[in-house]
């Protein structure tokens, strides 16, 4: 898909701008809009709160999945809007975030306020607010730049006011806007696509991985009750136990190291916590291949990481993770059988979830009695997670092209790179998807 320029450009005198169409102006953001602060009523007031009153944060605007802002997390009532300094804008007014971070943006749907930690740009009559939402959400990098502060960023009413932006006549501004309209929503689509594959491949690795590791490779052999509730049958010939059977523990050996201390020895040898590497410094520990465990942390409920993992080499690990030598060196096995585990049965506390070696030595496993169908099990399952990773990896780096193709879609009308005043939407939308295909932006599935 290619479109014309236009006939003339002079330079806009903005750095981050260069050349705009010769008949474009080039305004402060105050010149269009009204830049409208926000505030937070008294927290401790119970009258001020749960209204019907929308009332937006940076939080709020983080979250979009399109400009349009219908709602928000907390609403506030009458008293609390007239509590402080906090004012409606009506809808069509562009929100955007000034601190922690800046950048985020939507379009107001209908009459708000927000925090402090936004600013609302009211336009002034016959200005297509969405169209300068569609330039701020290419400037990011430019308004944080105007930021200010030690503690966090924030940028000021006064430099969002003089923010220079391409100001064209009100009829390319909603001839930009349709056209942006119409192209983004098929990216959007297309994005969509990928992500909800991204999110079938999850599960598919997921589901390949917990069958391996609890009812094994062969379909056909016997099977009987584990005893274990969520476990279900296993095959017959499999062993049933805790898993301090299986493994030798090593948690005696950590030895925690202070992020100042850290600071002092940074290196090459990877740090282990929790979660994973962490640091990485001078020295190590361990020298050989095993399996860590978290020990406590938010994660082992919320489950969004990795709980158990294989540490190779060189490395440090923390008093944060268990530290485990499995009876044999079928590492990944020995990994995902933990990984699979119902975990919240041995998991203690909620505030501070913490998995004790205790539990964690107690955890009822099945596995086979040899090391040998362990070692075909971890095969198939590095087999089968390699064919799914290479699909998740081209489903990502296809949401990334889409991504890097929406902004700069975005950025060439809206500067006017490219000129849209003219465009029609295509009578026969399949050239898209065949433009797509020869992107290499769809991922066979």
């Amino acid at each position: 898909m290619s479109f014309p320029r236009y006939p003339e450009y002079r330079d806009s005198g903005v750095e981050w701008l260069a050349e705009v169409p010769a008949h474009w102006n080039v305004l402060p953001i105050k010149n269009n809009f009204k830049v409208v602060g926000g505030s937070t009523p008294a927290s401790e007031q119970s009258g001020f709160w749960d209204g019907d009153i929308v009332w937006v944060t940076p939080a709020d605007l983080s979250k979009l999945d399109s400009f349009q802002i219908k709602s928000s997390m907390r609403k506030i009532t009458p008293a609390g809007l007239k509590s402080c300094g906090t004012l409606l804008v009506p809808s069509g007014s562009v929100v955007l975030s000034t601190r922690a971070p800046i950048g985020s943006l939507g379009v107001a749907a209908t009459a708000l306020c927000t925090n402090q930690g936004c600013k609302a740009l009211v336009p002034q009559k016959g200005i297509h607010g969405l169209y300068f939402a569609y330039i701020l959400s290419i400037t990011t990098a430019e308004l944080n730049n105007r930021g200010r502060g030690s503690t966090f960023l924030e940028l000021s009413g006064d430099e969002l006011s003089a923010f220079k932006v391409p100001s064209p006549n009100p009829i390319e501004q909603r001839a930009i806007t349709i056209f942006l309209d119409h192209e983004t929503a098929k990216i959007d689509a297309l994005i969509q696509e990928q992500q909800r594959l991204i999110a079938l491949l999850k599960e598919k690795r997921q589901a390949v991985i917990s069958h391996a590791v609890t009812k094994g490779l062969d379909p056909t052999v016997p099977m009987k009750d584990s005893g274990v509730e969520w476990l279900g049958e296993v095959p017959a010939h499999w062993e049933i136990g805790p898993i301090k059977f299986y493994v030798e523990f090593l948690d005696g050996r950590r030895i925690p190291l202070s992020s100042e201390e850290r600071g002092l020895r940074q290196g090459d040898y990877p740090y282990y916590g929790a979660s994973g590497v962490i640091d990485r410094i001078d020295g190590y520990i361990f020298d050989e291949d095993l399996v860590l465990v978290s020990e406590d942390g938010a994660n082992l409920l919320a489950r969004s990481s990795r709980v158990a993992f294989v540490a190779r080499g060189k490395y440090w690990v923390n008093n944060h993770a268990h530290i485990l030598r499995p009876v044999d060196a079928n590492l990944v096995f020995w990994a995902e059988v933990i990984e699979h585990q119902k975990l919240d049965l041995y998991v203690t506390g909620s505030a501070q979830p913490k998995l004790t070696s205790e539990a964690l030595s107690s955890m009822i496993v099945a596995t086979p009695p040899s090391s040998e169908e362990r070692r075909c099990i971890e095969q198939h399952i590095l087999e089968k997670t390699v064919e799914t990773d290479n699909m998740y990896q081209g489903a990502q780096e296809s949401v990334r092209l889409l991504n890097e193709r929406r902004s700069a879609l975005i950025s060439a009308a809206v500067t006017g790179k490219i000129d849209v005043r003219n465009w029609q939407p295509p009578a026969d939308e399949s050239a898209f998807d065949e433009e797509g295909r020869q992107a290499g932006l769809e991922v066979a599935s």
